[in-house]
């Protein structure tokens, strides 16, 4: 049996869980999510405690059963406390803005990147490099950041580019001229 799957997750008390056949539908007060549930996944709600259930003797099914155990649990999470992401701009004239839904970025090339925020993700700046991502939706979040990232990921040499705020650039060592 999954060691993660067979975890309860514990409901907290302003967020409300329905189960509608195959659909998840969570709701709290940052917002609704919904999922739809795996054929071969059980999910049975019994005092604010939503366990999760499959055929123990399937090794895909166990897995399934870890899997849907997490998405649960993120997204009680998202929609109770919410996410947050955190992106660095490192490197001279670097710098980012957020006009409405668009996040205008200057990263080293010739004219400013338009980056468009998907609905449901929230953006600010803070001292023109720090980006702050925030929404209800990990799987959303997370992609987006990484999307961001990947207009200029972070080089070894210099170090410049777009980072997240937890992540270490291992710095290489530049080419030294041969000795004769």
């Amino acid at each position: 049996m999954s060691r993660i799957g067979k975890k309860p997750v514990q409901l907290p008390d302003k967020v409300q869980f329905a189960l509608n056949g195959d659909m998840i539908s969570i709701k709290g007060p940052k917002g609704n999510l919904e999922r739809q549930l795996h054929p071969a996944v059980n999910v049975e709600i019994n005092d604010n405690v939503v366990t999760v259930s499959t055929d123990p003797d399937d090794k895909k099914k166990v897995a399934l059963q870890g899997l849907f155990r997490s998405l649960i649990s993120n997204m009680v999470t998202g929609v109770s406390t919410g996410y947050e992401k955190k992106l660095i701009l490192s490197g001279i004239g670097y710098r980012a803005e957020v006009q409405g839904k668009k996040l205008v970025l200057n990263i080293g090339y010739s004219n400013p990147v338009n980056f468009d925020l998907p609905e449901g993700i929230d953006a600010s700046v803070d001292k023109n490099t720090e980006i702050s991502l925030s929404g209800i939706n990990k799987e959303t979040l997370g992609q987006v950041a990484a999307n961001i990232r990947a207009l200029r990921p972070p080089e070894p040499y210099k170090g410049k580019g777009i980072m997240y705020s937890d992540e270490r650039i291992i710095r290489k060592a530049g080419k030294t001229a041969g000795k004769d």
